[in-house]
């Protein structure tokens, strides 16, 4: 079975100025919960935050585009997110 493509993810959280303070904080433990669910399937491989921003750069791993916005759509704040994907293929002269 080969490896899960790897896939360069940017997640910017648009929660709304005006939106319901204690929604937003359920929404917040919920999304630790399923961020870290997806770190222990191997689905989120590494994740960066982006200073002064609500939003952040990570390494995702998934069998398929499709596998991959099921994830990502499994987010909490999905709603509310805009996201990139960039799809990494192999480099022959990765040093890793």
């Amino acid at each position: 079975m080969s490896e899960p493509a790897e896939y360069l993810v940017r997640i910017e959280v648009n929660w709304p100025p005006d939106g319901d303070t204690e929604r937003r904080d359920e929404l917040i433990a919920a999304e630790r919960a399923r961020g870290q669910e997806l770190v222990e399937a191997g689905v989120i491989g590494r994740l960066w935050r982006v200073p002064g921003r609500w939003a952040n750069w990570g390494v995702w791993r998934a069998a398929s585009p499709a596998e991959l916005h099921e994830a990502l759509a499994s987010l909490p704040f999905f709603p509310w997110l805009d996201i990139e994907v960039i799809p990494l293929a192999h480099h022959p002269n990765d040093p890793g």
